[in-house]
């Protein structure tokens, strides 16, 4: 109910408000688990996301764990989904979060950069995204998110098309190594969605 309450309320405002413009809904897959990747530029970020993919695609971010001790905003980003990651360093607890909202056909959101990027360039990603896509092998749905800092302007969300990630036959675990490049391709696609103008095709 809270999610419903919130998607509505934060869709009107982003409709009204911020005159968001979304392009490749079509791209979005109608059910399976997901991990949805993202730059991130802005705490809206992820209320973009959330508000412009379809209600019944509920989006379960992985957000760092400081936000949840936070009064009020804790329990109510905890209400919505979100569940807490402890950076610098693999936090298996939210690992395994992520991989049975995954494996229960749902959506985990993830920003690779780690934190919000105030500079024109991609950030160096983690490789939390492309780990739990081949561990749980479920596609990566690439997101640009553009406009988004502030609380005035238009936003433009581009959803890219899911990459499927293949391991190599009777490999169960992939290497570091081939996580970094899956990461890169990761970044390589979002960075490819940003560049994008009106009118071009995804």
């Amino acid at each position: 109910m809270l999610y419903r309450i919130a998607w509505t309320l934060c869709r009107t405002y982003l409709a009204i408000v911020r005159r968001v413009v979304i392009t490749g809904v079509e791209n979005i897959p109608a059910r399976g688990g997901i991990v949805l990747v993202s730059n991130h530029k802005s705490y809206w970020d992820p209320v973009v996301i959330g508000c412009t993919l379809p209600m019944s695609r509920h989006v379960y971010f992985m957000a760092k764990h400081e936000l949840f001790k936070i009064p009020l905003l804790g329990p109510v980003i905890a209400g919505l989904g979100a569940f807490p990651v402890k950076r610098g360093g693999a936090d298996r607890s939210a690992i395994r979060t992520a991989l049975s909202h995954l494996e229960s056909g749902r959506v985990v959101g993830i920003f690779p950069e780690g934190t919000r990027n105030k500079g024109d360039a991609m950030m160096e990603p983690h490789l939390g995204a492309a780990m739990l896509s081949t561990r749980a092998s479920v596609p990566v749905l690439p997101v640009a998110v553009m406009g988004t800092r502030g609380f005035f302007g238009k936003i433009n969300i581009i959803f890219g098309k899911p990459m499927s990630i293949q391991m190599e036959p009777g490999i169960k675990k992939a290497s570091r190594k081939e996580l970094s490049a899956i990461s890169s391709d990761i970044m390589d696609s979002i960075a490819g969605l940003m560049a994008l103008k009106s009118g071009d095709i995804i």
